[in-house]
């Protein structure tokens, strides 16, 4: 009498397994929920904290001083390089590349010209970035 035919067995093994995934998940959910509960509470005290500490900074101080003044000559210098370096080490790449596809099979050729494709758009992008940058040191002079 003890003993359950097999389906019955099965049945409620799978209901076992069911009710503890679903345990599982709940714990799980409300771990995450509790993580997310912390850091939103550490996150407004510490906005609440910056807020209460807030003092005013004159700019003037700031525009005159060695530092601002380094920093922007160092950005347009080192922009500058960058508008003439690029082209130079783009260009000694290109002549590396083609040199190694002359002696590739097709399977390589393939891949040295994405490398010179890759390199040439890639020297654009640094003199068109260096330039935006001389652009916007520009108008803070």
């Amino acid at each position: 009498m003890g003993v359950l035919p097999e389906g019955h067995r099965k049945a409620i093994s799978r209901t076992a397994t069911r009710g503890s995934r679903a345990k599982r998940i709940s714990a799980y959910f409300f771990r995450r929920v509790e993580v997310l509960i912390r850091f939103s509470s550490v996150a407004a005290g510490a906005l609440f904290g910056f807020l209460c500490l807030t003092s005013s900074v004159s700019a003037n101080s700031i525009q005159d001083s060695k530092l601002a003044k380094g920093t922007e000559k160092l950005i347009g210098d080192a922009t500058t390089w960058l508008m003439i370096l690029a082209p130079v080490v783009t260009g000694l790449l290109i002549i590396y590349f083609f040199i190694r596809r002359s002696a590739a099979d097709e399977m390589d050729t393939k891949k040295w010209n994405n490398r010179i494709i890759v390199a040439v758009v890639s020297c654009i992008g640094a003199v068109l970035g260096s330039a935006l940058l001389n652009v916007i040191i520009g108008y803070y002079k």
